[in-house]
């Protein structure tokens, strides 16, 4: 705990809990010093690392401030208090929260998970004020779990709102333990209980930390927190400055699989301590939290993350070579098996998730793809094309560590995406304008150009295999078959059939509930045959004429080329190492 004398500020809050069962904070805005004759305060829309528009102050009821000071709210998430001669206001206001995911507030007779942007105000134009947070547990909860400094008990400070806004909190009885690792200390904060093993994963966690901080040179924190929700079946995370919120299945670290794959989730989260936090898109901060920040260079941001987390799995011995090569082509494989590569470049995908990547429909696999995966398949080219050119003594590690010194460490400022790349070939020699026009693009490059370089290829399993179907993907319910999916290209999709549709009958023979009929015409039917599908849409009956075609679906494999040089095995062990 820091001396509280030496960290003050103009505006406080008090949150408490006396109706958690009900899944309500009380949040009451204390402001001092106020010098207009009128302040606007408001909520922030979204959530910084998760680019989506999401109305926190839907949530906002029973707003109101003391001492009959007036107000009234000019948009959604904007009221205007009239102050006039006060120096202060105190304002009270309710949040509900019950939604579970790592980026929205959820609070229950058990615990209260807070998300600073979905719960604080801030005064317009005052985002750099200083703040302080007092939390109030329910009667029966004992810890608060969060990254801000402590200057009195249960009492917190930021030195601005986007450091606030940054730090969600975890309020309950979870279970807490420390561990050092690269001079900081980690804090663990498991709530919902699980099957974990403290001391292995401690371990495990520190190699983990290590092994990131050697990558970047320092570690920017001298605290960090790991809050992790294990639910029946839970997963994803979201990174913040000093601390990161992750979902788990509570009895997941009992299988060593899944154990692996939170690992890696650890792995993604804390990566982005640097990538993205601190060595961002100049759209990435400061922030505008009124509305969406665009920028195409989430390929960068979440695509190198998601290449590095599974290699430094790799790297610190979780997974196998195999393991790791695997995991790889699986990024392949889910971008290139989705038509909507052919439609979305990953560019394209980090501007527009704020409209499409949170809110995938039955259509989003035919029109769009993920910058994740996308953008790790770009990330192992420029990877394997640095490797190379520098024959062996330099890799991407030493590039990202070069791009924070000079755009966070010695600027602090971010970067536009030209920018980045000139960095990158400067420090290289080399140039990578084939990745960084490949990202702008929807075409795909030749990955064997890349991988052939160190001795291995990436084949596609199945190409010599043939499997025919019509291109949809149906549920039944209470005895209806339903068509959720329609694959482009595909014969139902040149035929006309209809996400929603219900699937009644084949060449005439009414469709079981067991799919007997319908894996029967799938498994002996020839590529051009044409079946007659009836159909009910929106009440009417329909017949449509629908194609039978192969299906492609690919799966990727990297494996070493049957006959490697010296040094290609040389380049890959420096690349897999």
């Amino acid at each position: 705990m820091i001396e509280k004398s030496n960290y003050t500020s103009k505006i406080h809050f008090d949150v408490s809990f006396s109706e958690p069962q009900a899944h309500y904070a009380a949040v009451k805005m204390s402001i001092k010093e106020i010098q207009s004759d009128f302040i606007d305060v408001k909520m922030p829309v979204w959530s910084p690392g998760s680019y989506l528009v999401r109305e926190y102050s839907k949530q906002v009821e029973r707003f109101s401030v003391e001492d009959q000071v007036g107000y009234e709210k000019i948009s959604k998430n904007t009221w205007r208090i009239f102050t006039k001669n006060k120096s202060s206001i105190v304002i009270n206001y309710h949040i509900y929260g019950f939604e579970t995911s790592v980026r929205t507030n959820f609070i229950n007779d058990e615990h209260a998970f807070i998300v600073p942007t979905a719960t604080f105000l801030h005064i317009d134009g005052n985002i750099d004020s200083p703040v302080t947070v007092t939390i109030r547990p329910a009667e029966n909860w004992s810890s608060i779990s969060t990254g801000l400094e402590q200057i009195d008990t249960h009492t917190f400070y930021a030195p601005d709102f986007d450091i606030l806004y940054d730090s969600p909190f975890e309020v309950g009885n979870q279970d807490i333990w420390t561990i050092q690792a690269s001079n900081v200390e980690h804090e663990f904060a498991m709530v919902g209980g699980g099957t974990y093993d403290k001391e292995r994963l401690s371990a495990d966690v520190k190699k983990i930390v290590e092994e990131e901080t050697r990558i970047w040179g320092s570690n920017p924190n001298k605290r960090y927190v790991f809050i992790t929700h294990n639910y029946q079946s839970g997963g994803g995370g979201l990174e913040h400055l000093n601390s990161t919120v992750l979902g788990a299945s509570r009895t997941a670290y009992s299988n060593e699989g899944s154990y692996k794959t939170y690992l890696s989730l650890i792995a993604h989260e804390y990566f982005h301590l640097w990538n993205v936090k601190r060595l961002r898109p100049k759209a990435l901060g400061p922030f505008n939290y009124d509305q969406e920040n665009y920028t195409t260079g989430l390929w960068i941001m979440e695509g190198f993350t998601s290449y590095y987390d599974n290699l430094i799995i790799k790297r610190c011995g979780f997974f196998s070579e195999l393991e790791y090569l695997n995991l790889l082509a699986n990024d392949f494989t889910t971008v290139l098996n989705r038509p909507g590569h052919h439609i979305q470049s990953a560019a394209e995908a980090s501007f527009d998730a704020w409209i499409k990547y949170y809110r995938q429909d039955e259509n989003s696999p035919n029109s769009s793809i993920s910058y994740y995966n996308k953008g790790a398949m770009l990330t192992v080219l420029l990877d394997l094309k640095i490797i190379v050119a520098s024959k062996g003594t330099k890799k991407l590690d030493h590039v990202l560590k070069e791009a924070y010194n000079h755009f966070y460490l010695d600027q602090n400022r971010g970067f536009e995406e030209d920018e980045f790349q000139r960095l990158v070939e400067e420090f290289t020699g080399i140039s990578v304008s084939d990745i960084f026009k490949a990202a702008h693009e929807n075409g795909e490059l030749d990955y064997n150009a890349y991988f052939n370089l160190v001795g291995y290829e990436i084949i596609d399993i199945n190409a010599e295999s043939k499997t025919l179907g019509i291109g949809i993907s149906h549920q039944k319910n209470d005895g209806i078959q339903t068509v959720t999916a329609v694959e482009r290209g595909s014969g139902a999709w040149d035929g006309g059939l209809n996400v929603r549709d219900e699937l009644i009958a084949i060449n005439g023979i009414r469709l079981d509930l067991k799919d007997k009929e319908y894996d029967y015409f799938m498994q002996h039917s020839n590529e051009g045959d044409i079946l007659d599908i009836l159909i009910a849409r929106d009440g009417i009956i329909k017949e449509l004429k629908i194609e039978i075609r192969a299906a492609n679906k690919k799966l990727f494999r990297i494996q070493p080329l049957k006959e490697q040089s010296e040094e290609q095995k040389q380049l890959a062990e420096f690349w897999l190492s």
